[in-house]
């Protein structure tokens, strides 16, 4: 892995969840005779001040979400609901990042806006479920990303993975806590919620272990989810799995890459508590870069979060760590606590305090404190 080349060459192509775009209130654009047309967005830009072993450095910069607007379509066809959704993310740190050139040298971004399509998809729905078809999210750790209590804040920000300096997104918990469930195109079918369970199952298009991989059938990932609620209890819980088979014969290897992520949430009063986890072998420790390593490289991750919402405020706790074989044993862990303040409905203002730690790794050893402060608009 080479540094801090790593996310600076990656991140454009990045983090970011429509899970949270289709939480937000849309706004209707057309309504008539059964069609329906609107659209949601995200803004925010956060002050961050980070010490690394010594080497500070203040940024303005966006969180773990990039800025985002999505279209939305929907249209009754008798028995059955089409839809479909286009997202597209933006990043606003595109200013004085230096990265080498073709001839090695160092040149800045300048205004190198990053734009990308993480969502285009649509949707068949009827009484017997849901198809979707096109590029969304996928079903391995999506839960636990989705349900993480600093997808709207900043998160870890390691400096030998680029993160400080870097012009995109923070990771949040990307790496100390779960792997991020990359874009992919797909074809996935959601069974119809039954005594609080459903079942989502899809066939992606698979990653490549090298230029020379034979994949000779799609990647297969697959989530259980079961929610229940009261009048005083909201409870939910997860199971997620993939297979993946990679041979390249030149290399003379054949790579299997599976895993299995977890986990619950209950909520009561204003108190939300959250445990996820993770195991997984042959992918990459943050599947990002090549999905697909070595079978050799086993991962295991976990999250605990905390948070209590009273009038205006939610006050969050947050631990994540994932450890494993990666040519070293390795730790990766982030501590945070974050407040956010809602404003209104489309406002919101952040504080929060990271502290992210890795060690054993081929990065080196590092600590490195951060604070941001930040305000999030959404409609």
């Amino acid at each position: 892995m080479n540094n801090k080349k790593f996310t600076t060459r990656l991140l454009p192509a990045m983090i970011a969840l429509g899970m949270a775009a289709q939480a937000q209130a849309e706004i209707k654009l057309y309504d008539q005779e059964g069609t329906t047309f609107s659209t949601d967005g995200l803004i925010n830009a956060f002050y961050v001040h980070s010490d690394n072993d010594g080497r500070e450095q203040s940024r303005v910069k966006m969180g773990f979400l990039p800025n985002w607007i999505g279209f939305n379509f929907g249209k009754e066809t008798g028995d059955l609901k089409l839809g479909a959704r286009s997202s597209f993310w933006v990043s606003i740190n595109d200013s004085d990042v230096v990265r080498a050139n073709n001839q090695g040298r160092g040149e800045s971004l300048g205004t190198d806006t990053g734009i990308d399509v993480r969502q285009f998809y649509g949707t068949v729905d009827g009484d017997w479920g849901q198809v979707l078809i096109g590029k969304d999210f996928g079903l391995f750790n999506r839960t636990n990303i989705m349900s993480d209590e600093l997808l709207l804040g900043y998160g870890q920000t390691s400096d030998a993975l680029g993160l400080i300096d870097g012009g995109n997104v923070s990771f949040g918990n990307i790496g100390s806590g779960y792997t991020y469930p990359f874009p992919k195109a797909q074809i996935t079918y959601r069974t119809p919620v039954r005594n609080g369970l459903q079942l989502a199952v899809g066939i992606f298009d698979p990653s490549k272990s090298s230029a020379d991989s034979s994949e000779e059938a799609p990647r297969f990932e697959g989530e259980l989810t079961y929610t229940v609620s009261n009048d005083s209890v909201d409870f939910k819980a997860w199971l997620g799995g993939l297979y993946q088979n990679s041979e390249d014969p030149v290399a003379d290897t054949n790579i299997d890459s599976t895993g299995v992520s977890y986990g619950a949430n209950v909520k009561f009063g204003g108190l939300s508590l959250t445990a996820s986890g993770f195991q997984s072998e042959g992918i990459h420790p943050a599947s990002i870069d090549n999905f697909v390593a070595d079978e050799n490289v086993e991962l295991e991750g976990y999250l605990v979060q905390g948070s209590y919402s009273f009038g205006p405020n939610r006050i969050a706790l947050s631990y994540g760590e994932n450890e494993g074989e990666n040519g070293t044993d390795f730790t990766y862990e982030n501590t945070a606590v974050a407040w956010f303040y809602t404003v209104n409905s489309n406002l919101k203002l952040v504080a929060e305090y990271d502290q992210t730690e890795i060690s054993g790794t081929t990065l080196g050893t590092e600590e490195n404190d951060t604070m941001a402060f930040g305000a999030v608009l959404t409609w």
